[in-house]
């Protein structure tokens, strides 16, 4: 064999192994990255209960909504929300301006105010708002109701969680392009926020965030009582839970929207 040709073969069967073997390295972080993600999340559903959190169908729960602005607190109303999983909740808001509802079920929803007694039928970009919110909440996560959507789940490594802690990061990425990334405590995997990107009024990507505090063990569920919401860092909300129910029975009359204004039942 020509010697010229021989040291050419061997470069090139050499560079063919190294294809090979970082492709399958490469191969191999990948799916090392969904199994880290996929035992964060179990970890995650321990954290709040396992079988217990799991079996959990309904929500009911009673507070207080209280919106910021300019790094002040509003005014705060109380609301009363009922939640059956996947995609149907009702809540009901008073305040010292009066009473108002939303109800979304799927593709459909309605608002009602009781101080005009007018109805309205959601709008397709408020339906689709509700959706996307659906889409990041951690229940969607830890419930795998983004499987049915084709989402993709991966390990976003550590994050700094103030002094001395650290958040563990799963992402998951929808192929519209929406990515909802998802931070738990590395040591006891309890959900500590939601970061993902979100059109403004200004049709400009906003970051928004979800962070949980003051968990609290009801029937062997831990549930977050206060969601604080930020939009680039800025308060702009707070949902203070006073209630909590879980797997209470909701009618089916809660989501349907009533013929007329007097039919209008409310839960306060």
């Amino acid at each position: 064999m020509n010697l010229s040709y021989h040291k050419q073969f061997c470069l090139s069967f050499l560079f063919a192994l190294l294809f090979l073997t970082s492709g399958f390295i490469q191969a191999q972080t990948v799916d090392g990255k969904t199994d880290k993600a996929e035992q964060i999340v179990k970890k995650a559903i321990e954290a709040l209960g396992g079988t217990a959190y799991l079996n959990v169908k309904t929500v009911t729960g009673r507070g207080l909504f209280t919106p910021y602005q300019n790094g002040g607190a509003g005014l705060p109303s109380e609301f009363v929300d009922f939640i059956v999983w996947p995609d149907r909740e009702r809540t009901e808001f008073r305040s010292s301006l009066g009473r108002t509802l939303q109800v979304n079920t799927g593709d459909t929803g309605w608002q009602f105010e009781n101080k005009a007694k007018l109805f309205k039928d959601m709008t397709p970009p408020q339906i689709a708002d509700f959706k996307s919110y659906i889409r990041t909440t951690t229940d969607n996560l830890l419930r795998g109701f983004w499987r049915k959507d084709g989402a993709k789940l991966s390990y976003a490594g550590r994050r700094e969680a103030g002094l001395g802690k650290r958040n563990e990061v799963v992402k998951l990425t929808y192929a519209d392009g929406l990515e909802v990334e998802y931070e738990f405590g590395a040591q006891d995997f309890t959900p500590a926020k939601v970061v993902y990107r979100k059109l403004n009024s200004e049709g400009v990507l906003a970051r928004e965030e979800d962070r949980y505090a003051q968990f609290i063990n009801l029937n062997g569920v831990n549930a977050p009582f206060v969601i604080d919401h930020y939009r680039e860092d800025k308060q702009t909300s707070r949902v203070n839970y006073t209630v909590i129910e879980y797997n209470r029975p909701l009618p089916n009359d809660l989501f349907v929207k009533p013929a007329t204004a007097k039919a209008v039942k409310w839960n306060f």
